[in-house]
């Protein structure tokens, strides 16, 4: 196969004739001068320069221009490609919000009067990457037909923000009605409260109930100590006090006393779990049921949310070191309906099952509906030597150490009590 021969490039004013050419050098140039014509420089067109590269196949690499097809295929591929990665981003962010799951178990939520829904976000924005607050509101305002129902609503276990609006869309449905119990409180409020509640429909709290009968009617026996099933005091006996959390409620018109018993205790018994698997060592509370019964008693003795955990370290300090308790409240609630406001010596030596000035430790049931704040201090008192406290007269409780001290305590809040009643005018 024969090779191409080469273009012969143009002739440079510096380039040498060749020997083997035919002629010689001066009849080469006379030949090119009478055969060439006259050119007309003015008028000549302006020839580009040639690209020598293109000629001489140097490796250069080659630049597209602005205007080259090649140059916007380039540029096309790159803005196709990073509007990819932010729609990508866009989907998992979508994703993550809508449907990302926050990590906790099935449970009664309750949603007071007033509350939002974009109030809900803040769980899920602390607990799930890439949640997105702006994209649930979106959300909220396609699919959300309504405002927020006070209610209380089952969530489902590890649940979605998705799946939360639409559990909380019922309460649209169904007119609420309001169930309150204060901290504090006892069993026997709670169930007169349901009796009189006419949006809640009465199942177990009939006319003829008794604690046998709604331990019974709620298959909550099994919760109680012997000790309190088989008591033959009746205040005792298969007594469900302590079992309830107290709170506000809403539920839905129809209602039975069965459900709002049953939540109510889930809710307590889930407070009493918490606490109890993350208790403080040492101490003197065999079972939860124990811890539950002091609850009750530091519930009553304060109400100033900073003290229960003082409170709760004078009683262990006393249960340690095998005083009794002495607590007024016990007395008041082992009287029952006997009791008509005021507590008389008669009443402190008389020798009942809850009276814990006549008894050794902890009476034979909580005496109260504790707080979930309470049960928290009960299993967390606080680092403390304290063995009483009295209160001052002003607000509030005054702890002491010794007898002596307690003593002292004692006569500056009757000294305050007298002051306050010296300066009230007569009625």
């Amino acid at each position: 196969m024969s090779t191409p021969t080469p273009e012969t490039p143009p002739e440079r004013p510096d380039d040498t004739l060749s020997n083997d050419q035919n002629g010689t050098a001066e009849e080469r140039v006379d030949g090119a001068t009478l055969n060439s014509k006259p050119v007309d420089v003015t008028g000549a067109e302006e020839v580009p320069p040639t690209d020598i590269s293109l000629i001489s196949g140097d490796n250069k690499p080659r630049h597209y221009k602005a205007d080259n097809p090649s140059f916007f295929m380039q540029r096309g591929y790159q803005v196709l490609l990073v509007l990819g990665l932010i729609a990508a981003f866009f989907l998992v962010m979508v994703y993550q919000t809508l449907f990302g799951r926050i990590e906790q178990p099935q449970q009664m939520v309750t949603i007071e009067k007033g509350q939002t829904y974009y109030g809900l976000l803040a769980q899920w924005q602390q607990e799930i990457p890439l949640f997105s607050a702006t994209i649930a509101k979106l959300y909220m305002k396609t699919q959300v037909d309504g405002p927020l129902h006070a209610g209380i609503y089952q969530l489902p276990e590890n649940p979605t923000i998705a799946e939360a609006l639409h559990v909380l869309g019922q309460g649209v449905k169904a007119a609420m009605v309001k169930v309150q119990i204060i901290e504090g409180k006892t069993s026997k409020d709670l169930y007169q409260a349901l009796r009189d509640n006419k949006g809640i429909k009465k199942e177990v709290l009939t006319a003829d109930s008794t604690n046998a009968s709604i331990a019974e009617a709620l298959d909550l026996v099994g919760i109680l100590p012997d000790a309190v099933v088989n008591s033959n005091d009746p205040i005792v006996n298969h007594n469900l006090e302590g079992w309830f959390a107290p709170d506000t409620y809403y539920y839905g018109e129809g209602t039975t006393d069965k459900k709002v018993l049953t939540d109510l205790y889930k809710r307590q018994q889930q407070a009493l779990t918490k606490a109890w698997e993350n208790r403080a060592p040492n101490l003197p509370y065999q079972t939860p049921y124990e811890a539950l019964v002091m609850a009750s008693i530091v519930e009553k003795e304060t109400s100033v949310a900073e003290e229960r955990p003082l409170v709760s370290a004078v009683f262990t300090n006393r249960l340690n070191k095998s005083m009794r308790m002495q607590t007024d409240p016990t007395i008041i609630y082992g009287m029952g309906s006997r009791y008509e406001g005021n507590i008389r010596r008669k009443d402190i030596d008389e020798k009942t099952g809850y009276n814990t000035y006549q008894i050794d430790g902890l009476p034979p049931t909580p005496i109260a509906l504790p707080s979930a704040a309470s049960i928290e201090a009960t299993l967390h008192p606080a680092d403390s030597e304290a063995l009483y406290f009295v209160a001052t007269g002003n607000g509030g409780h005054k702890f002491t150490n010794s007898l002596a001290e307690h003593n002292q305590a004692v006569k500056e809040y009757l000294g305050v009590m007298r002051e306050k009643k010296a300066q009230t005018p007569p009625q």
